[in-house]
């Protein structure tokens, strides 16, 4: 198993030192600095925001002795996310790494829909199943930021990141017609 993982940010600015207490406590794997060891599915993450740049920033992790978590696309990861879009207290406050799937982006309307009783947690879960799985990898613990190095940046041009949106636009399609077409079978 390699020890230094490449890894790729993409977001307005070049973070050299990123802070794993800052940004969403409800995120995906809760409060974190989030990445992806694929640079063309970070890439599809880019946004444009007026006088802006949009930035994509390379980095490597040394792993060694780090504790990392890797979840599955299963009933562990789906309840692990579950807990953490609802704030609950951290299920892995030992993990210095998480690696896992991101959960597709109708996983607050297939939560509020169960959490409003009208489809039970196993009913869910398949919905969550659909489509392509991109996976994330998240600093938790400032042991593991110490270890991550600052290697480049560099700025997304407009037509490269409409591009890529204009993919992720006919993925999304597609998804969402297979999602309709799953919940009519419920």
């Amino acid at each position: 198993m390699e020890r230094v993982w490449k890894l790729y940010h993409t977001g307005f600015e070049e973070i050299r030192k990123p802070a794993v207490h800052y940004g969403r406590i409800n995120a995906d794997f809760g409060q974190g600095f989030y990445m992806s060891d694929d640079m063309e599915f970070s890439v599809r993450w880019a946004r444009e925001k007026r006088d802006s740049d949009t930035i994509i920033n390379a980095y490597e992790l040394d792993i060694t002795g780090l504790n990392i978590l890797k979840l599955e696309r299963n009933s562990e990861w789906y309840e692990y996310i579950y807990q953490n879009r609802h704030r609950r207290p951290d299920a892995h406050p030992e993990a210095d790494v998480i690696v896992g799937p991101i959960a597709n982006d109708t996983i607050f309307d297939t939560l509020g829909i169960t959490t409003s009783g009208i489809l039970s947690m196993e009913q869910s879960l398949p919905l969550l199943m659909i489509g392509p799985e991109y996976r994330q990898i998240v600093l938790k613990s400032e042991r593991a930021a110490e270890q991550l190095t600052w290697k480049s940046a560099r700025i997304l041009l407009p037509g490269e990141i409409h591009q890529y949106l204009d993919a992720v636009a006919r993925e999304e399609a597609a998804f969402m017609k297979e999602f309709a077409s799953e919940m009519a079978k419920i």
